[in-house]
C-alpha cells in the first residue's frame, strides 16, 4: 500500500503540537537549512507528528520543484496526482519496506520512496527497526541527491533529493533511563547498533525528545503555541539569505565554501575542537555541526556565526556517541 502523502494542512499545524519547544526549534532550524534530521525518545513524546509537521514549514515549493516533484510522480506506479501539484512530497515508507521499494528498481525500473519524496520530506519512523542493508542503500543518495538503479539491460537514473527526517527509540523498550526499562546495556548497543554510523554522520541533526510534562498537556496551560505560518516565514527569510550569500542551501555547503562561509573566531574554533574530542565525534560531524551553526546565524539574521549559533549545533550532536 502506498505510504500517506502529503496530510490535511490545518490538522498539521505546528501550533498543535504541546510542549517540546526544544524540538520544534530543530525542526525549524533543519527547515532553514534543509538539515536531515534524527529524532530520538521513548514512544508518545511527539516524533511522529513533528515529522509530520515539516513539510508545513518548508518553503514553498518553487514551479521548477514542483515541475520536477511531478515529473518522478509522473512514472511511478501511482501515477502524478492533480492535488499533490506544489504540495511538498512527504513520504512515511513502513520499517518492512525493501530496498526496491525504498531507492526503486524493477525489471522496467521505477521511482522507489527516495525519489517520490523528490524536493520533499523521507519520514523513516523507527529507524532502527529497518533492515540495515536497506538503511545502507540511503547513504550514496543522501550524498548525492539522485540514485542510480542498474539492471543487466538498462541502467535508470532518478532523482533523490529529499529532506530526511528519522525517528527511533532510545532503546529496545523506548523507555530508556526510567524505572520501568529493563534493557541491558549490551541490548541497548545492539539495538542502536543497527543504525550505523556512517548512516548517523550523514543526519546533521541528532535531537532528544523528551516526555511532556503532563501540566504541558492540559490545554488551559498551554501558552498560545506558534503557527506553523509564522515559523515558515522565518524559515523562508533564512533560506532567502543562503540564496543570497552562496546560491543554494545550507546544507549542500562542502569543502571551500564551507569554510569561507563559515568561519570562527580563534575560541570558538577551540571550543568545537573540546567538543570533537569529548563527544568523540567524526570528521563528518564537525563539517555538520559547521552547516548548523551557519543556519542558527541565519535564522538570527546574524552575519558571523557567534559561540551561541556554534553551541546551539552542538547541541544537536550530543546524541552522537558511537560508543553508546
Amino acid at each position: 500500500s502506498s505510504p500517506v502523502i502529503s496530510p490535511d494542512a490545518k490538522a498539521l499545524d505546528l501550533s498543535t503540537v504541546r510542549g517540546q519547544a526544544q524540538a520544534k526549534r530543530a525542526l525549524e532550524v533543519a527547515a532553514a537549512g534543509g538539515h536531515n534530521l534524527l529524532f530520538s525518545g521513548p514512544p508518545g513524546t511527539g516524533k511522529t507528528m513533528l515529522a509530520n509537521r515539516l513539510p508545513t514549514i518548508l518553503p514553498t515549493m518553487t514551479q521548477e520543484e514542483a515541475m520536477a516533484a511531478a515529473a518522478v510522480q509522473s512514472i511511478s506506479t501511482d501515477g502524478f496526482i492533480a492535488k499533490q501539484w506544489r504540495k511538498r512530497p512527504f513520504r512515511a515508507p513502513h520499517h518492512t519496506a525493501s530496498a526496491i521499494a525504498l531507492v526503486g528498481g524493477g525489471g522496467q525500473p521505477k521511482p522507489g520512496e527516495i525519489s517520490l519524496a523528490h524536493h520533499g520530506v523521507l519520514f523513516l519512523d523507527e529507524l532502527a527497526e529497518f533492515d540495515r542493508r536497506v538503511l545502507e542503500v540511503l547513504r550514496e543518495p543522501i550524498e548525492s541527491g539522485k540514485i542510480t538503479i542498474s539492471r543487466a539491460a538498462v541502467q535508470a537514473v532518478f532523482p533523490a533529493q529529499f529532506q530526511l527526517v528519522a525517528a527511533m527509540n532510545p532503546c529496545p523498550c523506548g523507555y530508556l533511563g526510567e524505572s520501568r526499562c529493563h534493557c541491558t546495556e549490551q541490548q541497548v548497543a545492539r539495538y542502536r547498533s543497527k543504525v550505523s554510523g556512517p548512516l548517523l554522520d550523514r543526519i546533521d541533526m541528532l535531537v532528544e525528545v523528551p516526555q511532556v510534562e503532563r501540566e504541558l498537556l492540559r490545554h488551559d496551560t498551554v501558552v498560545k503555541a506558534e503557527s506553523s505560518a509564522v515559523v515558515r516565514q522565518r524559515v523562508e527569510r533564512a533560506r532567502e539569505r543562503q540564496q543570497a550569500r552562496q546560491g543554494y542551501a545550507n546544507h549542500l555547503l562542502a569543502g571551500d565554501d564551507l569554510a569561507h562561509y563559515c568561519p570562527l573566531n580563534d575560541d570558538d574554533y577551540q571550543l568545537l575542537e573540546q567538543a570533537i574530542v569529548r563527544f568523540s565525534l567524526s570528521a563528518r560531524a564537525y563539517h555538520r555541526i559547521l552547516k548548523v551553526a551557519r543556519t542558527v546565524a541565519d535564522l538570527a539574521g546574524a552575519i558571523a556565526i557567534t559561540r551561541q549559533h556554534l553551541m546551539e549545533a552542538i547541541h544537536y550532536r550530543r546524541l552522537d556517541h558511537h560508543d553508546e
